[in-house]
């Protein structure tokens, strides 16, 4: 009978913290309400957060970095590899970074989709002139989530490579890096 008790007693807790993830969890990452789906849509909840926090730590850091008010001498755009899992039983992603200092953008093959994510200082129309980039070189939006801190607001998208895309993940985020720079009127030949 001990068992039981335990084994109820269990349940119980198991499910009194599933109750408290979901309602700590933005409801448009969990699809359903089983138990894996509370926990799917917490753990991409949390990966979504660690991107956040690991840019605005990186801009922080160039912050201090240059102490100066006026623009430091760096390349208008840098074009880095994206860091991937580290666990050999994982499926590597390829992916690239493309940062500025207006925006970071991060783009991932995962599967047959595409994770991008933009973070910037939140500009009026921005998220229209993405999408537009992203249609016209014929991707199709699964998803996408908005969250904003203050002036700084994120983009993550979830796109679909579609047959007539002929981009790389490095082209994709050049391609999405200079719809920031036309913003703030930086010469064509600056964004080249």
């Amino acid at each position: 009978m001990s068992h039981i008790a335990v084994e109820r007693n269990r349940r119980r807790q198991m499910n009194e913290h599933l109750k408290v993830l979901r309602t700590l969890t933005p409801s448009f990452y969990i699809k359903r309400g089983d138990q894996a789906s509370i926990i799917g849509g917490a753990i991409e909840f949390i990966k979504e957060l660690q991107q956040v926090l690991h840019s605005l730590e990186a801009k922080k850091k160039r912050k201090s970095l240059s102490p100066s008010p006026t623009p430091s001498p760096r390349p208008l755009l840098q074009l880095t590899p994206s860091p991937t899992s580290s666990s050999p039983d994982t499926v590597k992603e390829l992916g690239a970074c493309c940062n500025s200092p207006v925006a970071d953008v991060e783009a991932k093959l995962s599967g047959s989709n595409v994770l991008l994510r933009t973070l910037s200082k939140r500009i009026p129309g921005q998220v229209v002139k993405i999408i537009t980039v992203l249609e016209r070189q014929a991707f199709e939006i699964l998803h996408l989530n908005i969250s904003s801190m203050e002036d700084t607001v994120l983009y993550s998208f979830v796109i679909k490579i579609g047959l007539e895309c002929q981009l790389s993940v490095e082209e994709l985020a050049l391609e999405v890096q200079r719809s920031f720079c036309e913003e703030i009127g930086y010469p064509r030949s600056l964004r080249e």
